[in-house]
């Protein structure tokens, strides 16, 4: 302790008095105000930014709205014409492959003079005697052809044209080209045969001969004899030919 007079010890610490405290206490405040302005303003942005993006989002909402409807719309115009234009693409080609088959594919009609009325009316007494003769074939090889069956006929010549040939490489090259064209189930022009001479065939191809297509050309004629003869018969162009002969008769 030093007395009433005594100078404070160097080492001594004056007591804070109350107005010093007081200063301390508003000085305390003071020194972190900076802080505090700091805190208050990035406080007022976050809310001001909180405020704000209620309105901006609906904003975004919506224009990414639009921008899916506009893509789902322009998506869906190009799928309906990629769609049209690929089938009309397809129709196209499926008329031209078919012009094509009827164009290349068939042969032309045989050459023979215009029947006469007793041929025409010789024709309505069998089938023998409408095929053996080549108007009689023609004749009856259109009206095939309104049936969409006009391969029967092209098939049944080209076995007769086969059975003309004797020179073996010849043969052997016909043959082949019947096959493909008529007995081959990718052909477009395939007949109806059963399994039988199918087989039949096939064995036969082996080494072919004129004689190859026997069965099958049977089965074909059997089938024209039973199935397009009658409806031939009653044809408005078997009915129309015969009516034209009879009145050329007439004025003759």
């Amino acid at each position: 302790m030093r007395g009433a007079g005594e100078p404070p010890s160097p080492g001594a610490q004056p007591a804070a008095t109350g107005g010093e405290t007081g200063e301390v206490s508003r000085r305390g405040p003071a020194a972190d105000t900076p802080m505090g302005s700091e805190r208050t303003e990035m406080r007022k942005r976050q809310m001001s930014t909180t405020q704000e993006t209620p309105g901006a989002a609906p904003a975004q909402h919506s224009t990414g709205n639009r921008g899916s409807n506009a893509c789902c719309f322009c998506w869906c115009c190009c799928c309906s014409c990629s769609c049209l234009t690929v089938r009309n693409q397809d129709e196209e080609r499926a008329r031209r492959t078919s012009h094509e088959l009827q164009a290349e594919g068939i042969p032309n009609c045989e050459e023979s003079p215009a029947p006469t009325l007793e041929e025409v009316n010789a024709w309505a007494q069998s089938f023998d005697k409408l095929m053996l003769t080549p108007a009689g074939r023609n004749a009856f090889r259109e009206f095939l052809r309104t049936e969409f069956s006009e391969e029967n006929m092209l098939f049944w010549m080209a076995c007769e044209e086969l059975k003309q040939e004797s020179n073996k490489s010849v043969i052997e090259e016909k043959a082949r080209l019947i096959y493909e064209d008529y007995i081959s189930i990718l052909s477009p022009k395939e007949v109806s045969l059963d399994s039988r001479v199918r087989e039949v065939i096939n064995r036969n191809m082996l080494e072919p001969s004129q004689h190859t297509f026997d069965d099958a050309q049977l089965q074909i004629y059997t089938l024209m004899h039973r199935d397009s003869y009658p409806r031939f018969m009653n044809s408005t162009i078997y009915k129309d030919l015969l009516r034209s002969l009879s009145e050329k008769s007439i004025e003759a």
